[in-house]
């Protein structure tokens, strides 16, 4: 391929700021700079997860990488940026400054947005919903946010869930507020948006009760024109097949027939389905106006999940093309070592219930075939996780084809994932190396080097550095 001009370039990493702190500002950048190539910092700014604000989270697995201080903190998580208080008036949510010691006094984007200018470096705020209790992500054990609990969920039986609601108003309008606050207070060149939200049907197959049926949720639905009690009886209905499903109970006509007779008797749920699911895609739609309006010059990417293309209901209810009417460029997330245990828990969860009657070994090649893998057999995947030249490839040409031509493609490049099990698959400089050459010749216009700076390996990052040198990117 041609070589890229500055203008074009661009070569991301997600980084917490916690590095900045542990290797100083200059150490950092220059690392980044001279020896990778990166030009674009996606900067965790607000979190509670260890994986987006700490250091990294699987060194019992991976041991620490080459570069940071190698100690695990008590992260107490929050902001690390200086919320201004003018943006924060129409919300109740106010004090979530960060108090981690070793942050004390520390604001990332006024200490990193000068020194990456001067060196002709791209900031973007990386932000993530949820923010909280997220399984496998590091969490904190403890949220100090006063009456945060008032604004979460309440599932199918009345209960308080583990998660705010995004229609709960003030949750809402904070949401809105950092974003505000971050475009307006600070240089930066845009932001990047990730949401990681399970919908309804999605709980269930993951064996949680359904939600959400808070105040606000109702009434919103009601000026939608839905009639709520019916909904929740219906999902009473679905729920408790999910539920015989996971037993092992036995259906007369199988699970999977099961599953269709009771969504057909039931089908107020997939009403409600859509209705979550466009109050969901609202929230992204609302940002990316929000970002617009401010400044029409920032950029507004969206992160997404790598669920949507390892899930058959996901990867119908999230189009590319869709995805392109509020976003300045999309970046898929492929962790490709990481993404054979990924895709074993995806499935997992639906041989525990729709797909029970089958066996996984049996029904990955015609899964594959359906969400256009290509990768190692079941019982070899965790293993080999999924390999760059067909895997990373193939999502990078899907998403091109999908938004074509309307937005780039940024393809995000997992380099040293979080591992969760002894046997998965581990990264190293060559899936890095052809990660990133696989992006370029499907048709992908960047990358980004995720999911946290502070769990890479330098050797690790050295194959990227390899590739765009190959391809003339970073000369």
């Amino acid at each position: 391929m041609p070589a890229q001009s500055a203008a074009q370039k661009f070569v991301g990493i997600q980084i917490s700021p916690i590095s900045f702190v542990d290797e100083g500002i200059d150490t950092v950048l220059d690392t980044l700079q001279q020896r990778v190539g990166v030009n674009v910092l996606m900067i965790g700014t607000v979190s509670w997860l260890g994986l987006k604000a700490g250091r990294s989270i699987s060194h019992k697995l991976d041991g620490w990488p080459d570069h940071g201080i190698p100690e695990p903190i008590e992260m107490k998580g929050g902001a690390y940026f200086t919320p201004h208080p003018e943006y924060y008036a129409h919300t109740a949510i106010k004090d979530f400054r960060a108090k981690d010691e070793i942050t004390a006094g520390f604001d990332v984007l006024e200490a990193v947005i000068p020194a990456a200018k001067a060196r002709g470096m791209r900031v973007m705020p990386e932000l993530m919903e949820p923010l909280f209790k997220y399984a496998g992500h590091g969490s904190v054990n403890n949220v100090d946010i006063a009456n945060m609990p008032q604004y979460l969920e309440i599932d199918l039986y009345g209960r308080t869930a583990a998660e705010p609601c995004t229609n709960n108003p003030d949750y809402r309008r904070w949401w809105q507020s950092l974003i505000e606050d971050q475009c307006r207070s600070y240089a930066i060149d845009g932001i990047m948006w990730c949401n990681e939200r399970r919908s309804p049907l999605d709980q269930m197959i993951a064996g949680q009760a359904p939600g959400c049926f808070c105040e606000h949720c109702r009434r919103e639905a009601m000026a939608r024109g839905l009639e709520v009690e019916p909904v929740r009886k219906a999902f009473l209905a679905v729920w408790e097949y999910f539920q015989q499903a996971r037993a092992g109970d036995a259906f007369v006509d199988g699970a999977l027939i099961e599953f269709l007779r009771v969504l057909f008797a039931n089908p107020e749920i997939l009403i409600w389905e859509r209705f979550w699911l466009e109050r969901n895609k609202d929230l992204d739609r609302e940002l990316y106006g929000q970002v617009k309006w401010c400044n029409p010059d920032l950029e507004f990417g969206l992160n997404v999940w790598n669920r949507n293309h390892f899930n058959p209901f996901r990867k119908a209810q999230w189009p590319w093309a869709e995805q392109t009417r509020y976003a300045d460029w999309v970046k898929p997330i492929t962790y490709q070592h990481q993404s054979g245990q990924i895709y074993v828990k995806e499935m997992s969860d639906l041989h525990k219930s729709i797909l029970r009657d089958v066996t996984p070994q049996e029904m990955t090649p015609l899964m594959y075939k359906l969400l256009g893998l290509n990768e190692a057999p079941w019982d070899d995947l965790i293993a080999a996780g999924m390999d760059p030249d067909t895997y990373v490839y193939g999502q990078c040409a899907d998403a091109v084809r999908g938004v074509a031509g309307k937005v780039p493609v940024y393809m995000g490049i997992g380099v040293d994932a979080p591992r969760t099990l002894p046997e998965q698959a581990k990264c190293t400089p060559d899936i890095v190396y052809r990660s990133v050459l696989a992006t370029y010749r499907a048709g992908g216009q960047g990358v980004i080097f995720a999911p946290n700076y502070a769990s890479m390996h330098l050797s690790n990052l050295d194959g990227a550095a390899r590739a765009l040198h190959e391809l003339g990117i970073n000369e």
